[in-house]
């Protein structure tokens, strides 16, 4: 019998050798490791404790007292800052422009910086300063942003007014941008775009430049045009970065502060005002520092269930696989 034939005759299952584990890591060793472990993450633990956790306890707890940011909390009031948020007229009107200002983020401004990514990821001249003076905005900051706008939308003499005051359709907006409650919020929203939409472009650039050309190459010879291959090879390969701008832009809209702060006040008539400008208002002008509290508690457990559903529902594919044991499996 040849040695082809042993080999043919042989049991599948008997040319596999078994696999050896290697030898167990002894007590003395994983110990050695969790510590080496702990030890590099301890600064990183210390400070989320101090900066992150403590914080958040501090304003549940004086949430339930009526405190002025005085000493010692000591005027108990229960869930009565609760139950006046809920009846607070204005606090249910940041809840009502925020989720305005979430949706115009998603459906105006994502889409914008989209397109912007695909045209300065083709091939053409001068593309690199195009994208400097795209993401400029970004590196400037809110307040120098807000009194730069500030100015532009100045009633009667500011660039704006100016720049409409001729025009037949637009001329009726001269002197109102940020002064009518009608057209603040979507004043404040453009100021917004023009400021935020030069860091989700650079997020999809990123994205853009990670799809392997080979792809998009074999779909051109198969006959897909460019819109066939943006809507069904460029979209599904750059969804995890679409995902993850989605998140960062609903999360901002929550906790945007500073632009709207230098720009209106939240004004006029609280046409402009988020949760956060309110919470500044009364914890920091008003000095009710509880009932501030209660609103920072709200913030915060609102963001904290739009990022666990979104987690749930949404990232955890992008997760799949991410993570694996030490053997390679999941």
């Amino acid at each position: 019998m040849t040695l082809s034939a042993t080999t043919e005759n042989r049991p599948r299952h008997a040319s596999r050798a078994p696999r050896k584990r290697g030898p167990k890591a002894s007590m003395g060793a994983r110990v050695r490791g969790w510590a080496s472990t702990t030890w590099f993450l301890l600064p990183a633990l210390l400070l989320f404790f101090f900066f992150v956790l403590i914080p958040i306890f501090v304003a549940f707890y004086t949430s339930f007292f009526n405190w002025g940011g005085f000493g010692r909390p000591d005027d108990f009031a229960g869930l009565g800052n609760y139950r006046k948020l809920a009846d607070d007229p204005v606090f249910r009107g940041d809840l009502w422009r925020g989720l305005l200002l979430v949706v115009f983020s998603i459906v105006v401004q994502l889409p914008i910086a989209l397109g912007t990514a695909v045209l300065l990821n083709q091939k053409m001249r001068g593309r690199a300063v195009y994208r400097a003076i795209f993401f400029a905005p970004y590196i400037l900051s809110e307040v120098i942003a807000g009194v730069l706008f500030g100015i532009i939308f100045l009633p009667g003499d500011g660039f704006a007014d100016k720049l409409v005051g001729d025009l037949p359709l637009l001329g009726d907006l001269a002197g109102k941008w940020f002064a009518d409650p009608d057209t603040a919020l979507p004043t404040l929203f453009a100021v917004m775009t023009w400021k935020y939409f030069g860091f989700h472009m650079m997020i999809y650039l990123a994205g853009l430049q990670g799809i392997p050309s080979e792809v998009l190459e074999a779909a051109s010879i198969d006959g897909a045009g460019p819109w066939r291959r943006f809507r069904s090879v460029t979209l599904p390969l750059l969804a995890p970065t679409l995902r993850i701008s989605v998140f960062l832009s609903v999360i901002g809209s929550i906790q945007l502060f500073d632009l709207v702060w230098v720009t209106t006040t939240g004004g006029p008539t609280h046409s402009t005002e988020t949760m956060a400008v309110t919470m500044f208002q009364f914890g920091f002008k008003r000095y009710q520092m509880g009932y501030a509290s209660a609103i920072s508690v709200a913030m915060f457990v609102i963001s904290m269930i739009f990022s666990l559903i979104y987690q749930r529902y949404a990232l955890r594919r992008d997760l799949q696989g991410a993570v694996t044991s030490a053997g390679g499996r999941r």
